[in-house]
């Protein structure tokens, strides 16, 4: 990831309700959800959830793909996951490090 890419990401994730967006597809995992399962969901009506999506589309952190008449908005978990190793690859001025371990865990 360069560093343009990862300050539109940073950028599209700046944004309460994005961010809500972005977590709540992340816990979804890769089978994503529909804009329908999104807004009951977070409690955002549709043209407020549309305006948030493209915005997380055009900053490649959520991938989109049609499937008949519904859409399905999936994580793009490569995306994030070159984001955190963007933010991270110059940590402790190259030395290897033992990042704090929280509770909860991610294992994408």
């Amino acid at each position: 990831m360069d560093e343009k890419a990862a300050v539109a990401a940073l950028a599209a994730l700046a944004q309460e309700a994005r961010l809500r967006v972005f977590r709540a597809l992340v816990g979804a995992g890769p089978e994503g959800l529909t804009p329908g399962a999104l807004g009951a969901m977070l409690d955002i009506a549709g043209s407020t959830l549309s305006f948030h999506l493209k915005e997380l589309v055009h900053a490649g952190l959520v991938t989109v793909d049609r499937d008949g008449r519904n859409l399905h908005y999936r994580p793009a978990l490569a995306q994030m996951n070159a984001l955190l190793g963007y933010l991270s690859d110059h940590c402790c001025q190259g030395q290897a490090c033992a990042p704090v371990r929280s509770r909860r865990r991610a294992t994408c």
